[in-house]
């Protein structure tokens, strides 16, 4: 059928019932922005979830030192299993593997002139920062290869501890006391989004080099070894793999998972996502319930619609018209009220995500409620929505008007 005479007519009836039109596209226009609205939190939502999981470790394994849990080769139950540095070296030979750093720690007290704070402290190799996205700020830098080598008395300060002890001065060259002993301040981390945390947030944390820290502590065995693999899909195979090589090298059954505690982001992530896709849908459904509704009164247009053009059906069903074109007259006057309410709805809901992200969100609630995503998804997903609906509300209109009698419909008065 022809497009133009198909709007033509769709226009004619519209004016026809102006009021009720009106109504229904409102309807529509409500029921659109509500889905896309909660849809747009919930991704965002999502997505600054699963930011600051990645903020705590980007796609990380964290083998802790543990204890047995089983009987193995006639050795005991409860027996430690303490890493030391040379463990790094096994973990790296592996092919899966990304990138390691062997970590130590502890609290420590910071002094800059009279002032005094407290805060963890780890000594960590480069490779930690990218692992743990410690970014320095402009004009700093994170720990370097030349550090470790020569043991440097280097530190880098999150945001927070570094205002707390220097105040609004420059960080970058200061000298701290760590403990009593000089250190100078090569960077600051900006303040990161962090949902899962160690000893706190990395924003109060202090950072050197781990081999720094062994000379300075003397600590044999490591806090921690931090791995990243090359594939994050992987992250189970390196795991037990991992957990086979300790298994040889400390005699302990290689299903014992408690001789070695070990966190993997991964997992974390994979249950995020599972979380997350469920309360979208959860989100979508409720939303749609009010489309629904709307798809009601889109309905209750087209019943009218073809109730009072009734002889016109007859006319053109004695000229030859086919039951299909008579269908899809009024299917296609269904689709062009919903998608005219939803295009005005999901435009609305753009402005409204608009002026929400120009609030400024300074404390971690607001970063995570205070920022919707609109995405392409969002508006694809509902439009389909709108599409199912309108489909819906016109076919019923649309089949009693192809099933009407000629004779019976010229008839019609």
């Amino acid at each position: 059928m022809n497009l133009i005479i198909l709007i033509k007519e769709f226009i004619a009836d519209i004016k026809k019932q102006k009021l009720r039109a009106f109504l229904t596209t409102i309807a529509i226009t409500w029921g659109s922005l509500a889905v896309v609205l909660l849809m747009a939190f919930g991704r965002g939502l999502d997505f600054r979830m699963s930011e600051s999981l990645l903020n705590a470790g980007e796609y990380t394994i964290t083998i802790y030192s543990g204890q047995t849990s089983k009987k193995y080769n006639g050795l005991p139950i409860g027996r430690p299993v303490r890493l030391v540095m040379s463990d790094r070296e096994l973990v790296v030979q592996n092919p899966g593997v990304k990138l390691v750093s062997a970590n130590f720690g502890k609290y420590i007290r910071l002094k800059y002139h009279d002032k005094i704070v407290r805060t963890y402290m780890e000594g960590v190799e480069p490779s930690f920062g990218i692992m743990r996205r410690m970014y320095p700020s402009p004009g700093g830098r994170f720990i370097d290869d030349k550090d470790i080598v020569e043991r440097r008395r280097v530190l880098f300060l999150g945001s927070v501890i570094a205002k707390e002890l220097l105040g609004n001065i420059d960080p970058i060259g200061q000298k701290v006391d760590v403990d009593g002993l000089p250190f100078t301040v090569i960077g600051i981390m900006p303040k990161k989004l962090q949902s899962s945390m160690s000893n706190g947030p990395d924003d109060r944390r202090a950072i050197i080099p781990n081999t720094t820290f062994q000379s300075i502590y003397g600590y044999h065995y490591i806090r921690q070894l931090l791995v990243m693999p090359l594939n994050p899909g992987k992250s189970k195979t390196i795991v037990k793999q991992i957990r086979s090589i300790f298994a040889r090298k400390y005699n302990f059954a290689p299903d014992d998972e408690n001789a070695l505690s070990i966190w993997d982001m991964n997992e974390a992530m994979e249950l995020n996502a599972k979380i997350f896709l469920g309360f979208n849908i959860f989100l979508t459904v409720v939303g749609s319930m009010t489309l629904v509704i709307a798809g009601v009164g889109v309905a209750n247009i087209m019943h009218v619609v073809v109730k009072e053009r009734t002889k016109e059906i007859g006319i053109k069903r004695a000229v030859g018209a086919k039951r299909f074109h008579i269908m899809f007259q009024f299917i296609f006057e269904s689709l062009m009220i919903s998608i005219t309410g939803g295009t005005l709805g999901i435009l609305l809901a753009k402005g409204i995500v608009s002026v929400i992200w120009k609030i400024p969100a300074q404390d971690e609630v607001a970063q995570f409620l205070l920022r919707p995503i609109l995405s392409d998804s969002v508006v694809f997903v509902t439009f389909i929505i709108l599409t199912m609906i309108g489909l819906l509300a016109g076919l019923k209109p649309a089949a009693q008007a192809a099933r009407l009698d000629p004779v019976e419909a010229l008839r019609y008065e």
